[in-house]
């Protein structure tokens, strides 16, 4: 299965209609198993589906090391694609002890879960982190996202996140149709390649929500810097995680939420 697919359609005006072919981002279903069992289903892009399967694994707290995966496979079925697992013993009994289904559509982050305690849960803490980022960097991260979008320059139909180093950049990016199946690619991307989310911060091209925090928080990220704007309870969960939050950041601008001691802003009154 590949992310992109051509498909003719028209393009009707003022003046009439003509024919016209578009690239259009796939989405297919793919199950994540873990030692026989399906965890969950979700619709997601057809690339990058390792990264995808570890980081769901390493932010949902199925694993907490990548030493825990005693195997892994991607298997292509009729209707869909299986990432399957099999886990070292202590964390299939975890695993076994708090099974749940997450089986939802696109831009659906806790669907499925079975009590109000799991849409809450405790997150680690990221408050002892000592990177700092400059403004300007903050400033551009979201343009500099860009250059980093195969998949959107081709459809304008999916979302990104990415990695900023202090004074690198942006390192490393992934792409989804669905933003939290995008920041899952990168957590399992950045895991394999052995980079320290702590050493950076991410950048999404969505809003900040609630599932988006806690992500960010389970793979060790203390900042996260989003184009678009962040829900009140996901500046709560930032706060109390001692996450630092950079929302509307576009045009050179942003504003600056939570724990902004991170960020050089030349402000004394934040600084």
């Amino acid at each position: 299965m590949i992310p992109v697919l051509s498909h003719p359609g028209l393009a009707v005006g003022r003046d009439g209609a003509r024919a016209v072919t578009r690239s259009l981002p796939e989405e297919v279903p793919v199950a994540l198993s873990f030692d026989g069992e399906t965890l969950a289903v979700m619709m997601a892009s057809p690339a990058d589906l390792t990264d995808f399967a570890h980081g769901f694994a390493l932010s949902e707290g199925v694993i907490e090391t990548l030493d825990q995966v005693e195997s892994f496979e991607v298997v292509t079925h009729p209707n869909g694609i299986e990432a399957r697992f099999t886990l070292s013993d202590d964390r299939s009994e975890a695993l076994a002890a708090r099974r749940r289904r997450m089986t939802g559509p696109v831009g659906c982050g806790l669907c499925g879960i079975d009590s109000l305690d799991q849409a809450v849960r405790d997150l680690p803490s990221v408050a002892d982190t000592t990177m700092r980022i400059a403004r300007a960097e903050i400033a551009a991260a979201t343009d500099a996202l860009t250059h980093h979008q195969p998949i959107h320059d081709q459809t304008r139909a999916v979302h990104a996140a990415g990695f900023l180093r202090p004074g690198e950049g942006i390192v490393m990016a992934r792409e989804d149709v669905g933003r939290h199946n995008a920041l899952d690619k990168l957590i399992g991307a950045l895991a394999q390649a052995g980079i320290e989310a702590a050493s950076g911060a991410i950048v999404l091209t969505s809003r900040i929500s609630v599932e988006m925090v806690q992500k960010a928080a389970m793979a060790g990220c203390p900042v996260l810097i989003a184009a678009s704007a962040p829900t009140a309870h996901a500046l709560r969960l930032a706060e109390g995680a001692g996450m630092t939050v950079a929302a509307f950041a576009r045009g050179g601008r942003f504003d600056l939420y939570s724990h902004p001691q991170r960020i050089e802003t030349g402000a004394s009154d934040v600084a």
